[in-house]
């Protein structure tokens, strides 16, 4: 299973999203995505090293932790249910170009696996 990506996933209360955007903007990120309750940044020398601000994740039923790109959202997806894992949110194809499932990790932790359209 190849992994593209991992983008962590930082909390943000509304009125410091612009705050924050600017604080990590100093650090050399640019916004690549802004949904309005989700903003992306991305390192400005490798557009891989991403993070997210995110105020809450309105399609979902928590906000995950951290994002994991895969190749193949199905055959992970499979891989964790065969596992027993906790699927936390179904594997569903969103408006926005991804297919994604959240999944438990062994520490609690909230993986969103996704692939791009």
């Amino acid at each position: 299973m190849n992994v593209r990506r991992i983008v962590a996933n930082f909390q943000s209360e509304g009125p410091a999203l612009a705050e924050s955007r600017d604080f990590y903007g100093a650090l050399g990120f640019e916004e690549v995505m802004n949904h309005g309750w989700i903003v992306t940044l991305a390192s400005t020398d490798n557009p891989t090293v991403q993070l997210s601000l995110m105020v809450e994740d309105p399609t979902a039923p928590v906000a995950p932790d951290v994002s994991v790109e895969v190749e193949d959202v199905d055959a992970v997806h499979r891989a964790m249910v065969d596992r027993g894992a906790e699927i936390v949110h179904p594997l569903t194809d969103e408006e926005w170009g991804v297919r994604r499932f959240f999944v438990r990790d062994p520490n609690g932790r909230v993986i969103n696996v996704l692939s791009h359209s």
